[in-house]
């Protein structure tokens, strides 16, 4: 984790670094003047893990979505190497390139060998650049495809990790065929016959999400969010402006509590007190203590009943209303 001096505080977030602020005047003076502060600094601790409760306790959608694109959140092959080891990451689609945006490979979980793939941001500008920002290019999904496959060749259990805005939209992923990629993924995804666990760990965006999250459960960290759109997307198409981005938020019902009440995910995983760019051992380790018993409850089910059951999830989803034979229109 980055140090105390390192870290970034967004706007709500600023009583806590304000905490943090008296925390190191105390310790200065205390190095200067030899006088024992350690009974101030103790209540301000205390006083810091009241602060991050009250904050998480009352997160707006807006915040919520602020706290998934936190700059000391960590990404995917963070999570790689808090929760696995012996990960070997693969590379390419067999036929054009490697995308840096998408990866994936076999790793140790617990006593389990696994498939796992996510998208990857960075974490600084020239990482960013090299990972597009989290937003893969069609050959992202065929390289995640491909993995997958490779999985299902030698019965491995599938986990993707998701973190992107959305696929990447330029007129060379278009070229290419980006939409074709990720409905392909989507397509062979539902027929998998190994057990698929999807997390959305940062930003599920659209259909950048969706080509790696379809699966026999489906999951969000606690701050995470998962729609179609994102909300200054949103603002700017209904309001011809980013301003309402924090009114978008609240209307598209983004968060890992709404998407639990629709039924569209299968639970939320708590995060470490303030999110998950606070303790990143622990935010692994949260979602580990997930991982490694849903994929032995799955790996209980043979089979075709379980891309049964994942085609019933899926065509299940969703609210619709049909008229009655009597009521509808002849003329149509």
């Amino acid at each position: 984790m980055p140090q105390l001096a390192n870290r970034q505080f967004l706007d709500f977030e600023k009583p806590i670094k304000d905490l943090y602020d008296e925390i190191e005047q105390l310790k200065k003076s205390q190095e200067k003047s030899k006088v024992d502060y350690s009974g101030p600094i103790s209540a301000i601790e205390q006083k810091i893990i009241e602060t991050k409760k009250s904050l998480t306790e009352n997160l707006t959608p807006w915040q919520r979505v602020q706290l998934s694109r936190h700059p000391d959140r960590p990404y995917t092959l963070r999570h790689i190497d808090n929760m696995c080891t012996n990960f070997i990451e693969m590379h390419g689609d067999r036929n054009v390139r490697d995308d840096k945006a998408m990866v994936g490979g076999f790793a140790q979980l617990g006593d389990e060998t696994v498939m796992i793939i996510g998208q990857q941001k960075g974490n600084n500008t020239k990482t960013r650049q090299l990972r597009n920002f989290g937003m893969a290019n069609p050959e992202g999904y065929r390289k995640a495809l491909r993995l997958m496959k490779l999985a299902e060749k030698f019965n491995k259990p599938i986990i993707t990790l998701i973190d992107t805005p959305g696929a990447y939209p330029g007129l060379e992923a278009e070229e290419r065929g980006q939409g074709e990629a990720i409905a392909r993924n989507i397509f062979e995804m539902v027929g998998l016959t190994v057990p698929v666990i999807c997390v959305i760990i940062g930003e599920g965006a659209s259909g950048g999400a969706l080509g790696i999250g379809v699966g026999d459960r489906v999951v969000m960290m606690e701050n995470t969010w998962y729609t179609v759109i994102s909300p200054e997307s949103c603002s700017s198409i209904l309001w011809r402006s980013w301003d309402k981005k924090e009114i978008a938020a609240e209307q598209l019902k983004l968060t890992g509590k709404d998407m639990l009440q629709f039924g569209l995910v299968d639970a939320v995983i708590p995060e470490p007190l303030g999110g998950a760019h606070w303790d990143y051992e622990e935010a692994a380790s949260l979602l580990k203590n997930y991982l490694i018993p849903t994929i032995q409850e799955l790996k209980q089910i043979p089979a075709v009943e379980r891309v049964n059951q994942r085609i019933a999830k899926f065509g299940k989803m969703g609210f619709w209303e049909e008229l009655p034979t009597e009521q509808s229109n002849p003329a149509i």
